[in-house]
């Protein structure tokens, strides 16, 4: 954000989870001096918040000697801080209790991802009294984390169970209301640690009659009261710490998946969003299985068994920031050049040291040459920046040949390109019954996603019999049927709430094989695969925030709500106040995101000067998943 330039999301978050483990004191960089031991102790809700945003050498550098799942069985070490952070469950602070008793730490400090409520609190403070441990619990505190932060600019509520507010639960036919209201005050509970974890209120926009309208006006409410009740408002002094947010506030616009739902099943181009879609990726680590070779086993011996590796890709790497967005074969083509460069410094270390005599020698006798030599020194000083290159490579080497592997197998770049066909109203050049039918062409999944992103895309339905003509095809290569049932429903109630969405006229273009990559000399064989490149278009998600940000006039947005916190009186408008554009705006999707609206938005933000975007969904799912909830949709 550019008056958050100062910080990220992610970088708020990081320094809050910093002062919680420094006993929520402020965390000083260069403090000299041990930190203090201490253990921590989370549940699962607190390890994904943690994880993706604190490696554990950083927690070690905090004084994080041990960190503990709260249910696991822990034995006792009585000299030690222990730091919990846990959300504030029935079990969780029954299991608090029994540690209090059972005095298995020197001190406690309670830490509850979301506020815990009077009545728990008091709970505590009985079990406190009975284990005569008062003095022991050093503080407790609501932290107002209750939110997973992936990249600078994007977040996702939660990922233990998340089924609570999928997709499938907010459109499940038979939900109640009373289940309802659970699922959007889960929602509105982490939106509302958001912002607090922001230091922000925000102007909030939304559509009528959709489960984002229910999020806004219980958001509202809740900013509200926290606002007009001054002495215990999150939002006032030192917690905004001055001069990081500029004067205009934040935009918030809440849409709803159902918006949308071709997004979500199409298949795609760039690096991450296809990481995501063909590979095991959350929470920003990919779990690979390495097909172990047959070659060197003996004959009948049994196949090998297959190695999981996992890596984690983080803000660190270089590379993968620079190329998540990337189209597939420019990744490809950038991972060799990076293992070019690479081989080259390599040789150039060990040509030096050969020169001059020096293969075995330690590396202080080398700095004690003259200085002639300070070639070889640069040269070996830069070594552990080599072996943190090399390692970046063989990561990536790794990961972009599992991913090609699947581009080649199911042909991804063939569906990638008729689907952008299809949703952008292009002329199409093979028949959709042909892919359908090829049975080289992709897996029962991939044909199903192409035929609901045909069917989610068509002006005019398909007739009855051209209908019956396409299931037969798909029962035929092994589709389940179900997510075609639910999409016709929703279809047919779109159709009295709404125009279909349009995805813009533009398709991406083939540009002849990257001759580069097609080298001999290639670690990818990209023989075959299309080298298509992507024009910017913008996804409907995108056009809506577009819409609101820069105060366009436009039938699709001009009934959206409006909402003030900072009003007096809540009133019940689509007229907004503020006519100037907005600089800052968090698009909120309720019913699940995906990396593919999330690179858009980020391309789109790229040619505005000076303004920012953040993205968050209610949960992050892939194609496959998204299938799977449809499918459970579609079930008679």
């Amino acid at each position: 954000m550019a008056a958050a330039a100062a910080a990220s999301i992610r970088e708020r978050q990081t320094v809050a989870l910093k002062r919680m483990l420094n006993f929520n004191v402020p965390h000083v960089k260069n403090s000299t001096g041990e930190p203090v031991w201490k253990v921590l102790i989370y549940d699962r809700f607190g390890q994904d918040i943690i994880s993706p945003l604190l490696s554990v050498k950083e927690l070690r550098d905090m004084g994080i000697t041990l960190h503990l799942l709260l249910h696991s069985d822990r034995d006792p070490i009585p000299d030690v801080p222990a730091v919990y952070f846990v959300m504030p469950t029935e079990e969780n602070i029954d299991r608090m209790c029994q540690d209090l008793r059972n005095q298995l730490y020197e001190s406690y400090y309670l830490n509850f991802i979301s506020a815990i409520s009077r009545s728990k609190l008091e709970d505590i403070a009985n079990a406190a009294l009975a284990a005569s441990a008062v003095t022991q619990v050093a503080k407790v505190f609501d932290q107002y984390l209750n939110f997973i932060t992936l990249e600078d600019d994007m977040f996702v509520l939660c990922n233990q169970n998340k089924e609570l507010v999928s997709y499938r639960a907010i459109n499940r036919p038979d939900i109640t209301d009373t289940e309802m209201e659970t699922v959007m005050d889960t929602i509105v509970d982490s939106l509302f640690c958001f912002f607090v974890t922001l230091g922000a209120v925000p102007i909030i926009r939304c559509s009528r009659g959709t489960a984002a309208e229910m999020v806004a006006v219980k958001l509202d409410k809740k900013l509200r009261e926290n606002l007009r009740d001054a002495r215990n408002s999150l939002f006032t002094g030192d917690t905004l710490g001055a001069g990081q947010f500029s004067f205009q506030r934040p935009l918030l616009v809440l849409v709803d998946r159902n918006i949308d739902l071709a997004t979500p099943l199409h298949h795609t181009w760039t690096y991450q969003a296809l990481v995501h879609d063909v590979l095991d990726f959350h929470l920003n680590r990919v779990n690979l299985e390495e097909s172990s070779g047959m070659e060197n086993s003996p004959a009948g011996a049994r196949p090998k068994r297959k190695n999981k590796k996992s890596y984690d890709l983080t803000p660190v790497d270089k590379f993968w920031q620079k190329h998540k967005g990337s189209p597939f074969p420019e990744v490809a083509e950038s991972v060799q050049q990076e293992l070019e460069s690479y081989r080259a410094q390599e040789d150039e270390v060990k040509r030096l040291k050969s020169i001059m005599g020096l293969e075995g020698e330690d590396e202080g006798a080398i700095s004690m040459l003259s200085d002639n030599t300070a070639k070889l020194t640069s040269a070996v000083s830069s070594l552990p920046e080599l072996l943190e290159k090399k390692r970046l490579i063989d990561l990536h080497t790794n990961v972009a040949t599992a991913v090609l592997e699947h581009i080649k197998a199911r042909k991804l770049d063939v569906y990638f390109e008729y689907e952008e066909k299809i949703m952008s109203k292009t002329t199409l050049d093979k028949s959709l019954l042909d892919i359908i039918s090829d049975p080289d062409a992709g897996t029962p999944e991939d044909k199903m996603r192409l035929f609901l992103i045909y069917y989610i895309s068509a002006q005019q339905a398909p007739s009855e019999a051209d209908l019956e003509q396409y299931k037969k095809a798909l029962t035929d290569a092994g589709c389940n049927l179900n997510p075609l049932q639910y999409i016709k429903q929703w279809k047919a109630f779109a159709k009295m709430a709404s125009a279909p969405t349009s995805y813009g006229n533009t398709t991406a273009k083939p540009m002849g094989l990257l001759s580069r990559v097609m080298n001999t000399g290639s670690q990818f064989v990209m023989e075959g695969v299309k080298n298509l490149v992507l024009k910017q278009q913008n996804l409907p998600v995108t056009r809506i925030l577009d819409n609101l940000m820069e105060m366009k006039s436009n039938p699709e947005t001009d009934d959206y709500r409006y909402f003030d916190p900072k009003m007096l009186r809540g009133n019940d408008s689509s007229v907004p106040r503020n006519k100037n554009p907005f600089q800052e705006a968090i698009v909120f999707v309720v019913g699940g995101g995906n990396y593919i609206e999330y690179q858009n938005l980020v391309d789109y933000i790229k040619g505005k000067q000076g303004k920012h975007i953040l993205y968050g969904c209610s949960e992050l799912f892939n194609a496959t998943q998204f299938i799977k909830q449809l499918s459970q949709l579609g079930q008679k």
